[in-house]
């Protein structure tokens, strides 16, 4: 088979089969509307499918690894209010720099990984949660569980970005299905690492946590091999000369910016909500229906298991129906349930904060796919800077809900924070981008 061929517009190719071999089929590299055909790499067989779902399988895998660690600390707020007697501005503190740390340094590794790819940076990534995990095991107060969480917040900051990028490598021009697979691993973890907490942390205390560094070994292991599966293609995709990104979406650049800044927003409605649930549902369940802290927890994992229920769903909807319809419906079509949360008996506060997740978690996807169109050659900048945004903005969330419920209580910032979904109108303004046929 010819390995040098030019990239052709994907709407004048057909697929083709050569005789006593399986068709190649050929994938849009990073979203670009172009296709190239490649031989299979010997060792790496999915490096020339069209899409890799063996990679993005592992990718999920992996994410779920990562996000399950990473959940395990907002889980240990009870225990640790416990154990050292910190306040709720202490307990947001804590959010706030390990989201702010993750988020500063997420654009920046996404942007030089546009230019210069990494492709063993994502086990380097890893470490650094491992080493994180194991300060935060045996930290004996406030500013040395804030080094902890900063360590597993670099950790963070490195893995995301780049690896995007390789899911959008593996996607074939499926993005939208290849970010879901992805990011639907995330949440499972981020809905794990509570149940972990209650059933591990919680029993025996705070040096349990040491043993989630051994997911965090099995997530750096699997990953060489994704590092050595990415080199290959990276070589394969030189070797080829393959413009791997268009250089514009086409649409006006006043337009792109108006489109960016309501994502961000519509970000700034998610994750502030998201925060508040994830750091002080627990607290919300103890103090007004008196249930245990073993109890809460499993509550929490209902809600974060529903949220990543919704995430997949949301990935498939928004290349079916238009990604802007995605958006929209995900966080106005949650109102109707915050809004009544607050106003419930226990059994239908936690069905109205399940639906509630389920409906808004089909958002991520379907923005950070949605952004990457508007600005396609940077690809690595925007997911780093949109996973930023969204732990950043998760950390402020956190902070600011910890001063509130300080000066207020807890009931009242939950009835502050189901009102944010209802900025959900504000996407009905996003220029209409359908998705192509070959997503």
């Amino acid at each position: 088979m010819e390995t040098g061929r030019r990239c052709w517009p994907e709407r004048h190719l057909k697929n083709e089969e050569t005789k006593g071999e399986k068709k190649t089929l050929a994938g849009r590299l990073q979203g670009e509307g172009k296709m190239n055909r490649a031989e299979k790499i010997e060792g790496h067989p999915n490096a020339g499918n069209g899409t890799a779902f063996a990679v993005l399988f592992t990718m999920g895998f992996c994410h779920l690894l990562n996000d399950m660690i990473q959940s395990v600390v907002p889980a240990m707020y009870p225990l640790m209010k416990e154990n050292f007697g910190f306040t709720f501005v202490q307990i947001g503190i804590i959010t706030l720099v390990y989201q702010l740390v993750s988020s500063v340094f997420q654009p920046v590794v996404g942007l030089y990984a546009d230019k210069h790819p990494r492709p063993y940076s994502l086990t380097a990534g890893m470490c650094f949660t491992l080493a994180g995990l194991l300060i935060l095991a045996y930290a004996p107060g406030f500013a040395t569980i804030l080094l902890a969480v900063s360590v597993i917040g670099c950790g963070s900051a490195v893995f995301h970005p780049e690896a995007s990028r390789v899911v959008q490598l593996a996607s074939g021009g499926k993005k939208s299905l290849a970010q879901s697979i992805f990011q639907v691993g995330g949440n499972g973890g981020s809905a794990i690492g509570p149940l972990l907490a209650a059933l591990i942390v919680l029993p025996y205390g705070q040096h349990a946590v040491g043993w989630m560094a051994l997911a965090a070994m099995l997530a750096a292991i699997i990953l060489v091999r994704i590092g050595a599966w990415y080199s290959l293609l990276l070589a394969q995709k030189k070797k080829d000369n393959v413009q791997a990104l268009p250089t514009t979406s086409g649409l006006p650049r006043k337009t792109v910016h108006i489109a960016l800044a309501i994502l961000v927003l519509m970000l700034f409605s998610k994750y502030f909500f998201n925060a508040c649930m994830t750091s002080y549902f627990t607290f919300y369940l103890i103090e007004k229906f008196g249930i245990s802290i073993q109890h809460s927890q499993l509550c929490l994992f209902a809600y974060l298991a529903a949220f990543a229920a919704g995430t997949l769903a949301g990935g498939f909807l928004g290349d079916r129906y238009g990604r802007k319809y995605v958006i929209l419906f995900s966080i106005l079509g949650a109102a109707p349930f915050t809004l009544a949360m607050p106003y419930m008996n226990l059994g239908w506060t936690i069905f109205t904060a399940v639906m509630s997740g389920l409906v808004i978690a089909s958002a991520f996807s379907a923005i950070l796919v949605y952004a990457t169109d508007l600005m396609p050659d940077k690809l690595g900048m925007i997911s780093g800077m949109f996973f930023g945004l969204m732990f950043g903005l998760g950390g402020i969330g956190s902070a600011f809900f910890g001063w509130l419920a300080d000066e207020t209580s807890i009931e009242y910032i939950f009835h502050i924070s189901t009102l944010l979904p209802l900025l959900g109108i504000v996407a009905i303004f996003l220029p209409d981008i359908r998705p192509s046929r070959a997503d």
